[in-house]
């Protein structure tokens, strides 16, 4: 991003600072907690499916302050300060803050409502499957409903023992087990990360600043309208045709949708007391 840093604007403000301290204290509380006592914050403090034992309410704050590795926390990081300590300059720290959690707060909500979603159609698909078991029927119910999630020479071989078998053993029961308990591992698979509550400063940024020029990877320069379209469609087309690739896509579409409406309420508000 080229530089812009009016009169007076702080490059390190409050809100932008005060959100790098609480992410970075999470982050080295996950990796104490884990390597001196064996405890992973991740199993009270990450997102999960609401049908999972996991799934705790706390989870839509608490999640957004949890990182997977130093890469991801890093780069979050540095997107926050990048674009954050312009909008709090202009805004201030409280709206700041508030825009930002409620970025965050949507996220994980639609997040939730994907995950929640496709977790009961799993589970339909796998309730289906037991009414009537067979080799051919277990591996179509994988590769279309499990792609990504299970090993392919252990599935291969299973179904290669159920054919020769010639339908006796408890192969049938097995292959339902197995499903369920892809679909359990799926359901358990947490959710953490900044990325929705930074994907909506970047969306506001893009619309407070649409002609600014943004350096993608430091070396294209793009206008900061089209970096963020370029962004969602890029996470639309991610989340709907690769779902399995361990990113929660919609999570990043959802801060910026909630971001969007958040931004469009307060300029009616502004509107409507001007007027």
């Amino acid at each position: 991003m080229s530089q812009y840093s009016p009169q007076g604007f702080s490059m390190l403000p409050t809100g932008v600072k005060n959100l790098l301290i609480v992410n970075i204290l999470f982050y080295l509380a996950t990796i104490v907690m884990d390597r001196a006592m064996g405890i992973s914050l991740d199993d009270y403090l990450a997102l999960y499916c609401v049908q999972s034992s996991n799934f705790h309410i706390w989870q839509y704050v608490t999640y957004m302050f949890m990182h997977a590795n130093i890469d991801h926390i890093f780069f979050n990081m540095f997107a926050l300060w990048m674009f954050g300590y312009v909008l709090e300059n202009i805004w201030g720290t409280q709206r700041f803050l508030l825009y930002y959690m409620v970025c965050g707060l949507g996220a994980g909500l639609v997040h939730t409502l994907i995950t929640g979603a496709n977790c009961y159609l799993l589970q339909e698909a796998v309730n289906g499957y037991a009414l009537s078991p067979d080799p051919d029927a277990f591996v179509q119910l994988l590769h279309r409903r499990f792609e990504g999630s299970y090993n392919p020479t252990v599935v291969a071989q299973f179904v290669d023992a159920w054919r020769v078998s010639g339908g006796l053993g408890d192969y049938g029961a097995q292959s339902v087990a197995m499903a369920q308990q892809l679909l359990d591992f799926k359901a358990s698979i947490p959710t953490v990360g900044a990325s929705g509550a930074v994907y909506g400063i970047l969306l506001a940024f893009g619309m407070m600043f649409p002609n600014e020029r943004i350096y993608l990877y430091f070396l294209v320069p793009l206008k900061a309208k089209w970096f963020v379209i370029g962004y969602g469609v890029l996470e639309l087309v991610l989340g709907v045709f690769h779902s399995a690739d361990g990113i929660a896509h919609f999570a990043h579409l959802g801060g910026m949708l909630f971001g969007l409406l958040f931004i469009l309420y307060w300029r009616k508000k502004s509107l409507n007391r001007w007027n």
